[in-house]
């Protein structure tokens, strides 16, 4: 699954000045990580976005979220956003915004052996 590098850039540049910001190849798509965690993602052309599970539901009520469901259980905590739903700027900061906000306080997830 290709992902968008045009998206791709666009969070790239809204992470700029983010201390310890990772990029990593997973699922066939670009996860950014942010001190250690997943953070923000994309997936062909939608963005994937770990929030505060606390603020899931108001979120699937904005324009282009879905559940993130991958493995016939959706994932809460993350959603999908598609292309509509971060066309303005301010969109895609606000929902980088909420990736973020969520990071500082997100567990890491312990690596298998």
């Amino acid at each position: 699954m290709a992902y968008s590098e045009q998206l791709a850039k666009k969070v790239r540049d809204a992470l700029i000045g983010v201390p310890r910001v990772e990029e990593k190849k997973m699922m066939g798509g670009l996860t950014f990580m942010v001190n250690g965690k997943m953070c923000i993602g994309i997936a062909k052309d939608d963005l994937m976005v770990r929030l505060d599970p606390t603020v899931y539901d108001a979120a699937l009520k904005r324009k282009g979220c879905r559940e993130m469901d991958i493995t016939g259980k959706p994932m809460r905590g993350f959603v999908f956003v598609s292309p509509d739903g971060f066309k303005a700027k301010r969109d895609l900061d606000d929902w980088i915004d909420l990736a973020l906000d969520f990071n500082k306080k997100a567990k890491a997830y312990k690596k298998k052996k």
